[in-house]
């Protein structure tokens, strides 16, 4: 059974997120803890990681929402630690006003291959990642690419709950990395 770790965005996914209802309903996942989910640092949220993840038995899988996938491209370019695959959703233009206002270390993303394999879902009308930044990340990133329609940042603002259609695309992900 793998090591699932949950890596919020920006505010770090309220109590309606289906990431909070996810670690609710399923004790594998766990929340890494940086300093601030509202004044994010780069370095601390590296840190942060690199904690969590020496505390798993097994290579995690991370389940990443918004500011966290463009966090685990800048991890993976010096990541020191294997994991087993990465879950991206809703992934935030770096280039947009409330990501360099609210957190500019994350700013210029490595756009490389990831060296694990990953899944990246994207909404077709995200405010804050247009849907050809979602499709052109995931190319660059060698990850497969799910178009889940109009849900906004797939959040809890979208009105989707814990979000079933998302859970299942996660353990599909899950099951062909075990």
């Amino acid at each position: 059974m793998s090591d699932i770790i949950v890596l919020p965005g920006l505010g770090g996914s309220g109590e309606d997120h289906w990431q909070t209802l996810w670690e609710r309903q399923d004790s594998r996942l766990r929340r890494f803890q940086p300093s601030s989910w509202v004044k994010p640092e780069l370095l601390d949220w590296i840190a942060a990681l690199d904690r969590e993840i020496g505390r798993a038995k097994t290579p995690p899988i991370l389940v990443g929402h918004s500011l966290a996938c463009q966090f685990i491209a800048h991890w993976a370019a010096s990541a020191k630690t294997k994991i087993l695959g990465a879950f991206l959703v809703a992934v935030p233009d770096p280039t947009g006003d409330v990501y360099l206002s609210e957190a500019p270390s994350f700013a210029n993303p490595p756009r490389q291959r990831l060296p694990f394999p990953s899944l990246l879902v994207a909404s077709t009308d995200d405010p804050y990642g247009p849907f050809e930044y979602a499709k052109e990340s995931a190319s660059i990133w060698g990850s497969e690419f799910i178009d889940v329609g109009p849900l906004g940042h797939i959040n809890s603002a979208s009105g989707i709950g814990d979000w079933p259609e998302g859970r299942a695309l996660f353990e599909r992900f899950h099951a062909r990395l075990d």
